[in-house]
């Protein structure tokens, strides 16, 4: 088989698999709508609305440019890590999927030449986002390239300073990029004005995006996460590794990825999830999030607004409140609120399982990784590579087999590795008394929080 013959000509759309659930999430979100008229409706190409709302397709098809353009990235590594097994002393066979061999260095890219291909076929001239780590504007910034679309992005001020080589990376490929909080919007002035030094929020930048897009002609704002067509497209993931676990006549017991809102988890999980269902096999989807924002095992199932100005449609989801500013963590793509609708309903109703795990347990088992692999991989994908090994060291002699998805390269993360290295890590633990207080605020405004809690 040649290697792009292992590349997927289809998405796997799970909520064809589960309507129940999509059905309980539109119903809610209909209500809070409804309770509030000044919510923004996200105004998206009607192709990718349908790919939010498909009930009826099991799999939705690749058109042939976006499916060209995955060719020259795709397919990714998927192999086993023996030399790691070695190191820990384990019976359990570890793989794991690497998506951070493109420009953006994540699997990020998978949905953003998707959504500008989408973009363009609808006739926008200009994409506004916002990203919290970079790789996503990256992304983004390359994808609009690709297209013939401007480009302009909200980096999260901590994530800037801790990584200026994303915004330099972005700006080659055309994009403008300010941090954020910004002077380029009211929102940002208003922050600044009360916190002139405010490291800023995935929900504040995502808040000045959709202010400065709402503002300008042929101009669209969107997403990197979250969004039911984002996860979609992530399943390019998880359809690869089916045709790559054929040919290794091999299936995991556990799979392990890190969430923020939830695209890189759901990329790889939601086509094995389905395969497992389907063939009575037996797998546990573990999500692994940061001590620092434990949205899964410490927020609330409720509905809550995905933006800091508070414009964008509530959300039926597992929340710590987009009022919570989680603490710097190098993880910028794991500081987010709030997890993905529809992988929140999973959550919710058993089908996955989640675990906190602090920076620095996992930046050490990164480093593991990178000594016996020669990947360095992202903040945000060590965290799923240290939940597997807090497995792995519990039962050694366990015969699993494992697989990690490792969401992007961790080359421009120098700092935190050697921050790891000379242990002056920021104390990354949750503020109790901070999320306390979010949460208040949700239960309070939460006209159906009672039936989801």
């Amino acid at each position: 088989m040649m290697p792009s013959e292992l590349v997927p000509k289809f998405w796997c759309n799970l909520i064809f698999d589960y309507p129940d659930l999509y059905r309980d999430i539109t119903e809610t979100r209909s209500k809070a709508t409804k309770k509030n008229n000044s919510q923004m409706l996200l105004k998206q190409p009607l192709a990718l609305m349908k790919q939010s709302h498909n009930t009826t397709e099991k799999n939705i098809f690749i058109p042939d440019e976006i499916r060209d353009l995955y060719l020259t990235y795709r397919p990714t590594r998927f192999r086993r890590s023996i030399q790691l097994e070695k190191a820990l002393s384990t019976c359990t066979q570890i793989y794991y999927k690497f998506e951070g061999s493109n420009i953006s260095g994540s699997h990020k890219l998978n949905t953003a030449i998707a959504q500008a291909y989408y973009f363009k076929k609808s006739g926008i001239k200009h994409i506004v986002t916002s990203t919290g780590a970079g790789q996503w504007g990256t992304a983004m910034a390359y994808a609009c390239k690709l297209f013939g679309l401007e480009c302009t992005i909200f980096m999260v001020n901590i994530s800037l300073q801790q990584k200026p080589q994303r915004k330099v990376l972005m700006e080659l490929y055309g994009a403008t990029v300010y941090e954020s909080p910004s002077t380029k919007t009211k929102l940002g002035v208003n922050i600044l004005k009360k916190e002139p030094s405010h490291h800023g929020s995935l929900a504040i930048a995502t808040g000045e995006a959709i202010e400065l897009s709402q503002s300008l002609e042929n101009t669209k704002f969107t997403v990197g996460s979250g969004e039911t067509n984002v996860l979609l497209h992530q399943t390019v993931i998880g359809n690869e590794v089916l045709n790559q676990m054929e040919k290794l006549n091999i299936f995991p017991n556990k799979v392990y990825a890190c969430v923020g809102a939830g695209s890189n988890f759901s990329g790889i999980s939601f086509p094995l999830l389905r395969y497992a269902k389907e063939h009575n096999k037996s797998c546990d989807f573990i999500a692994v999030e940061p001590i620092a924002c434990p949205k899964l095992t410490q927020g609330i199932y409720a509905l809550d607004i995905n933006d800091f100005s508070g414009t964008t449609p509530s959300s039926k989801m597992y929340t710590l409140g987009a009022q919570y500013i989680s603490p710097p963590i190098h993880a910028g793509g794991l500081r987010y609120h709030g997890t993905s609708e529809f992988l929140s309903a999973l959550y919710h109703n058993g089908y996955i399982q989640a675990r906190a795990i602090s920076q620095k347990k996992s930046l050490a088992a990164g480093l593991l990784f990178a000594e016996h692999e020669g990947i360095l991989p992202a903040p945000e994908s060590a965290y799923a590579i240290a939940a597997a090994i807090e497995d792995i060291e519990k039962n050694p002699k366990v015969q699993n087999t494992i697989i990690i998805n490792i969401s992007g390269h961790g080359l421009f993360d120098l700092t935190a590795y050697e921050e790891y290295k000379k242990n002056t890590l920021i104390n990354d633990e949750a503020d109790d008394e901070k999320i306390q207080t979010s949460l208040s605020q949700i239960k309070e405004q939460n006209l159906y929080v009672n039936d989801l809690l």
